[in-house]
């Protein structure tokens, strides 16, 4: 019977240290400004934000790397960064954080997106970026650097923002280049045509419905959705997270199962999908069954959302919590 228990859960969790995992993807620098809002601007019809202070997180593929860092694992990411003061700041806080990194720089600059948030409450996003993909000199660094690390690892992340790191070329390297088996892919809806073959695609309800053309309300709608993009994509599993309503795994010739979800409170979902991808990819690193490893993926995102801002959980805070709650039923949908 496709369930799981607490216990499995817990035992799981104490398998995760020192596990290793490849992230590969866009990285971004992640800027938030804190305050508060006490007048409208005179000059326009808009709230002004005094700010009190300011933070600076992993954003995109580092976030990826960071949850699975502080649930002990030992990820290793290889991104671009542009050569200026914000892929630096990367460097830097990927070092503090402990994460093995190999940052490839490029003359386009690095991805910022800055946050403003008042009364837990965001105001306002602003994006610095450019969005291109690699130059072939930039390729040739890159695939030589993937080269090299793929025999060392078995479960390796793609993580696409769409901001020009994630390729066919770099797919196919990481799909049928040797060494790696298990790739995890956490889809933009732009590059969908490229994805084929993969051990598990996470998208959102919204991504999965504008891939696959169709509404995703209903039950019946999830699971014509979901066993097409299973089809179309050639994918070993396919997980859609729900919001909401949790998760749903699709699997090859198994029934679908709908993961209820454990979060109690949602301030924020800025890199719940980074923490799914994350923690999936470090349980089944540590030989943990797919369904397992969803679960406890499940349950760190319930977490994280519960945060204002990119956050991550560890594994006292998400041991702590499944102590103190009880397992959503694992039910098939048909």
């Amino acid at each position: 019977m496709d369930q799981v228990s607490k216990t499995d859960v817990l035992e799981g969790l104490k398998r995760l240290q020192g596990k290793p995992v490849l992230i590969v993807g866009d990285c971004m620098l992640d800027h938030y400004q804190w305050g508060c809002v006490d007048r409208i601007s005179p000059e326009a019809p808009v709230p002004v934000v005094q700010v009190e202070r300011e933070s600076w997180n992993l954003g995109g593929a580092g976030n990826v790397a960071r949850n699975i860092r502080a649930l002990g694992g030992n990820p290793c990411l290889v991104s671009l960064v542009g050569d200026d003061a914000a892929g630096k700041k990367i460097a830097q806080m990927l070092d503090k954080e402990g994460i093995h990194h190999h940052l490839v720089t490029s003359l386009r600059p690095t991805t910022i997106k800055t946050r403003i948030i008042a009364a837990n409450q965001q105001m306002l996003r602003v994006d610095q970026e450019k969005k291109q993909r690699m130059s072939s000199a930039t390729w040739k660094r890159f695939a030589s650097i993937l080269a090299s690390l793929r025999s060392q690892y078995q479960v390796a992340v793609v993580s696409d923002y769409g901001k020009g790191v994630i390729s066919e070329e770099l797919l196919e390297s990481m799909q049928h280049g040797g060494g790696l088996d298990k790739v995890l892919v956490d889809p933009k809806i732009e590059s969908y045509p490229m994805y084929k073959g993969h051990y598990i695609m996470t998208p959102n309800a919204k991504e999965a419905g504008e891939s696959a053309h169709g509404p995703m309300g209903s039950i019946p709608e999830i699971l014509e959705v979901g066993t097409r993009i299973l089809k179309d994509k050639q994918l070993d599993n396919l997980l859609i997270t729900l919001g909401s309503r949790g998760m749903a795994l699709f699997r090859q010739g198994q029934p679908t199962l709908h993961i209820p979800t454990v979060a109690q409170n949602v301030y924020d979902v800025t890199g719940a999908g980074d923490t799914v991808i994350g923690v999936l990819a470090l349980c089944l690193s540590s030989g943990l069954d797919l369904l397992t490893s969803c679960v406890i993926a499940n349950c760190a995102a319930g977490i994280v959302v519960g945060h204002v801002g990119t956050a991550s959980v560890s594994p006292e805070k998400l041991a702590a919590s499944l102590e103190s709650i009880a397992l959503p039923r694992i039910t098939p949908w048909e």
